[in-house]
């Protein structure tokens, strides 16, 4: 079952934002520190009431097996850009020993459906370079690359 995340499922969360770090630590470790998540426990409370950040979770028999963070993106009047409504997803993790099951597969697809249903014009997300099974995954869910980012390191 996918359903909007709770209060409730605050410690399954952290557990999956830690997991979700350790991948862009092991990545980036210039970049991302090591056994810590993008929230604490207060902020990750603050998300789950903001109704432009929802957050999905896959739970099965009592348990979260995955989540899908996102965020609801208007640019409106712009002088260079067209007005648009985008669905920014921010982390899909599915638990370690849950991979393989298509959990990844229905979050996405749950997302795809809420974007459709909210008005979007497109779903934005971005990955790691190092991180080729996500690239994969995105890919096989559709996606193509809008813009690539890059970096000198001094």
């Amino acid at each position: 079952m996918i359903r909007r995340a709770e209060q409730r499922d605050t410690p399954a969360l952290m557990s999956l934002l830690l997991e979700v770090n350790a991948v862009h630590n092991e990545i980036r470790p210039d970049l991302f520190k090591g056994n810590t998540t993008k929230y604490d426990q207060s902020e990750l409370s603050d998300v789950l009431r903001d109704n432009d950040k929802p957050v999905f979770v896959y739970e099965a028999d009592g348990h979260i097996l995955g989540h899908a963070f996102c965020q609801l993106i208007e640019v409106r009047d712009n002088r260079l850009l067209q007005d648009i409504k985008t669905l920014y997803i921010d982390d899909i993790c599915v638990a370690r020993q849950s991979r393989g099951q298509h959990v990844g597969r229905a979050l996405y697809e749950y997302v795809r459906n809420y974007a459709k249903q909210s008005g979007c014009y497109n779903i934005t997300l971005n990955v790691w370079q190092g991180n080729d099974s996500a690239y994969h995954f995105y890919q096989s869910m559709g996606m193509s690359v809008q813009k690539t980012g890059m970096e000198d390191i001094l």
